[in-house]
């Protein structure tokens, strides 16, 4: 499906057809390029990431890097050149995605370093879903964020009550465990009620006394039994969703009752024609 409509003819037409449309030879050909430039890119970045690589091959992924930024660069402005609102496409998600997918190499001229967050052109490859065919995917996760503002109040709420409860355990233990033990402040002491609550136990801090370690147990504990709220609040929501999706909100002039489907004709609890404005098909006409 188009977002942007090409600007004239000629040769600005048939580049929007390659870059934009996925629907041709070409369009897909060039966006399978795109993404393979796009995860060669981020396997260098990687690899120079590995100190021994970075000693061997730095100039080649350097030289390598730059090639690809130029690519892209020159592949946002054919962009910008073939449309007739380009700053409508530069606002898009897509379009502020590819910005950021060449912004760090610029970036790394004055902050040395800043090439490392290339691996952002990962998110390029959403481009990928139009040519896969797999735009319903978009439709799945737009789901799964809406179930997800929905949730956002019980979940908030859920985290208010969990931070309350690390506060109060992790204070009780800056109190009565030593400070060679690691409990040096109530921060760092919150720092380890997360880590314990969470169940992740980096074991950097950990209670000495006999007290210390009950309450320890109490907060693991407490932590196994309440990580799975948010789950079942979000998967709540999500079934909601569905269910909002599927079925409408009228109901039924016979019964009352709904759960109906959108495109329900008659009430599946009474029988009852669902269509107030319209005559019920099935009923005899006056006079007989």
């Amino acid at each position: 499906m188009r977002s942007f409509k090409p600007a004239g003819a000629g040769l600005r037409t048939r580049l929007f057809q390659v870059i934009f449309e996925s629907n041709t030879p070409l369009g897909k050909g060039f966006d399978i390029a795109l993404a393979l430039l796009i995860l060669l890119s981020v396997a260098v970045v990687l690899l120079d990431s590995v100190e021994s690589f970075h000693q061997r091959y730095a100039e080649l992924f350097y030289g390598f890097e730059w090639l690809v930024t130029l690519l892209f660069t020159l592949e946002i402005a054919l962009r910008i050149y073939c449309l007739e609102k380009p700053l409508q496409y530069l606002k898009s998600f897509y379009g502020v995605i590819d910005i950021l997918a060449v912004a760090p190499t610029w970036l790394a001229l004055v902050l040395p370093g800043a090439q490392t967050l290339v691996v952002i052109r990962l998110l390029r490859l959403l481009r990928l879903l139009r040519v896969l065919e797999m735009m319903a995917l978009v439709g799945q996760g737009k789901l799964l964020i809406d179930a997800l503002k929905r949730s956002r109040g019980q979940i908030t709420l859920f985290l208010f009550a969990v931070m309350m409860l690390v506060t109060i355990f992790s204070s009780i233990l800056y109190l009565i465990e030593p400070a060679e033990a690691g409990f040096t402040s109530i921060p760092k002491a919150i720092y380890w009620g997360i880590v314990t609550l969470t169940t992740v136990g980096y074991g950097d801090i950990a209670p000495v006394t006999p007290l210390g370690q009950f309450i320890s147990i109490m907060v693991m504990l407490t932590g196994y039994s309440i990580i799975a709220l948010p789950v079942g609040v979000f998967s709540a929501e999500v079934i909601n969703t569905l269910r909002n999706e599927r079925y409408s909100d009228e109901a039924c002039p016979g019964c009352g009752k709904h759960q109906h489907e959108k495109n329900a004709r008659y009430c599946k609890f009474c029988g009852t024609w669902l269509n107030e404005e319209t005559v019920d098909p099935r009923a005899e006409p006056p006079g007989k």
